[in-house]
C-alpha cells in the first residue's frame, strides 16, 4: 500500500467522521528509512488525509521516531506484538511473546514507546497474561486485538465481526453476525427475480399519470 492510497483512503474516512478518533496507519517503508521521511509522510496524514494522529509497528527500535515526531507536535499511537507490516520476518502470522525472551522484548518495547511519548500501544496476538502484564506495567493506554480483556481497549477487524467471510476467521475474533450467509441468499434472490422480470415491480418503478401517458402516445410516431 503507497502513501498516496492511505492518504486517499484517510482523507475519504475523515470526511464521515464526526466524534471518532481517526488513525492513519503508516505504510511499510514510510517511515523506517529515516526519521526525516518518516515526518514528511506523517505530516501528509495530518494536512492531507484529516487525521489527528499516526500509528506506525515496532518498538526499541522505532523509539527514537516516535519520539522525534512527537516532539513535532504529532501523537503517535505504537504497535506491537504481531506486526503484520514484519510477518515474514516473524515467521507468519503467529502469537508472539510466548517464551521468555519474547516476553521481556515486548515488555521493553513497551516501555520504549511510552518513555518515547506515545499516547496508545497497540498489542497484537499476545498471550493475554503477558499483555495484561504490559497494560499494568505502562501508564499509557493499551489497545488489544487478539491480547486478551485485560487491555484497556479492544480492536477488531470490521469484516470479521460481521462474519463478511466464512473461508477463515482469526481464533482472536468473535462472530457477532453471520452476514455472509444473508449477503449470498439476498444476492442470489435478486438475480433470480431480476432473470424472471419480477423486480422491478411496478412498486419500485416510477410511473407517468395517465394524461400525460395517452398525450405522449397519440404524439410519438
Amino acid at each position: 500500500v503507497t502513501m498516496d492510497e492511505m492518504i486517499h483512503h484517510t482523507r475519504a474516512v475523515t470526511k464521515g467522521t464526526k466524534n471518532a478518533l481517526v488513525v492513519g496507519d503508516m505504510p511499510f517503508m514510510s517511515y523506517q528509512a529515516s526519521t526525516t521521511e518518516a515526518m514528511h509522510n506523517a505530516a501528509r496524514f495530518l494536512q492531507e488525509g484529516g487525521a489527528q494522529t499516526i500509528k506506525l509497528e515496532g518498538g526499541v527500535s522505532i523509539a527514537p521516531t516516535v519520539e522525534r515526531l512527537v516532539s513535532a507536535g504529532i501523537p503517535v499511537m505504537g504497535h506491537i506484538g504481531l506486526t503484520p507490516q514484519s510477518v515474514h520476518q516473524l515467521g507468519g502470522y503467529k502469537v508472539q511473546g510466548k517464551t521468555l525472551k519474547g516476553a521481556v522484548k515486548l515488555m521493553e518495547d513497551a516501555r520504549s514507546l511510552e518513555e518515547a511519548g506515545a499516547f496508545a500501544i497497540v498489542l497484537e496476538c499476545v498471550p493475554r497474561s503477558l499483555a495484561l502484564l504490559i497494560t499494568e506495567r505502562v501508564s499509557i493506554p493499551t489497545i488489544g486485538i487478539g491480547a486478551g480483556e485485560g487491555c484497556d481497549g479492544q480492536v477488531q477487524v470490521f469484516h470479521d465481526i460481521l462474519g463478511f467471510y466464512t473461508e477463515f476467521t482469526p481464533k482472536h475474533t468473535k462472530r457477532f453476525a453471520n452476514l455472509a450467509d444473508n449477503i449470498s441468499i439476498a444476492l442470489a434472490k435478486y438475480s433470480q427475480e431480476v432473470k424472471q422480470q419480477t423486480f422491478p415491480s411496478q412498486e419500485h418503478s416510477y410511473h407517468l399519470k395517465q394524461e400525460v401517458l395517452s398525450e405522449l402516445q397519440s404524439q410519438v410516431i
